[in-house]
């Protein structure tokens, strides 16, 4: 991934990014060519030496068939918006300025393994669906449905999980701007209803106050 060192992540950062991660593109060469797949995931930090990705696919897709050649990619998207350059201060200035796309990413790669067992099955589903409907009034459980169709349903699906080798991971977010500029983007994406990124814009502001020594 093309990362300017203003936009790179570490790895603590990258960890916590993970961990919010709702689902992403799985994506395999193989002998078939390439096979990509969006799918709900969970992060497993405590998985060997840099935490595993957790899913599932439906049986009758094939990539979990076709043995991935090399390395498999998660391409996890976080938050993001679109940036009008008529936020920037220095547009009434010098009229030097284009419109760009704030955003944040991670490139997962790794090993993919793949669970053709019902039990781990079994567990991933009830994991991914515990963590969706925690905090709802009603929260549904897998043991509301009777249990010859969760046991019919299982049978449908494959376990895959990406034993994480490498990350690159990238925070887009204004960064390469003037700290004028970054207040008139901060300003604007509230404007336009993204708080969520103008936040993000605010916590990945650079640091520039001089430092002696």
């Amino acid at each position: 991934m093309y990362t300017p060192k203003q936009f790179a992540v570490d790895d603590e950062h990258t960890a916590a990014f993970l961990s919010q991660v709702q689902a992403a593109d799985l994506v395999t060469s193989t002998d078939a060519g390439l096979r990509s797949t969006f799918l709900p995931l969970l992060f497993k930090p405590g998985i060997g030496e840099r935490g595993a990705l957790h899913g599932h696919l439906a049986r009758k897709n094939d990539q979990w068939r076709q043995p991935a050649i090399g390395e498999a990619l998660v391409i996890v998207h976080g938050a993001d918006a679109y940036i009008h350059p008529g936020w920037y201060p220095t547009k009434a200035e010098h009229g030097r300025v284009v419109p760009t796309w704030n955003y944040t990413t991670a490139h997962v790669y790794g090993q993919l393994v793949v669970h053709d067992d019902v039990d781990w099955v079994d567990a991933n589903v009830r994991a991914l669906t515990a963590r969706q409907e925690s905090g709802r009034d009603h929260p549904w459980s897998v043991d509301d449905a009777p249990e010859e169709f969760h046991a019919g349903q299982l049978r449908g699906i494959v376990g895959v999980e990406l034993l994480i080798s490498r990350v690159e991971a990238k925070f887009k977010m204004s960064q390469n701007q003037k700290d004028a500029n970054i207040d008139g983007v901060i300003a604007g994406l509230a404007d336009d209803g993204r708080a969520d990124v103008a936040e993000l814009v605010e916590r990945l502001r650079p640091d520039r106050t001089p430092h002696a020594g």
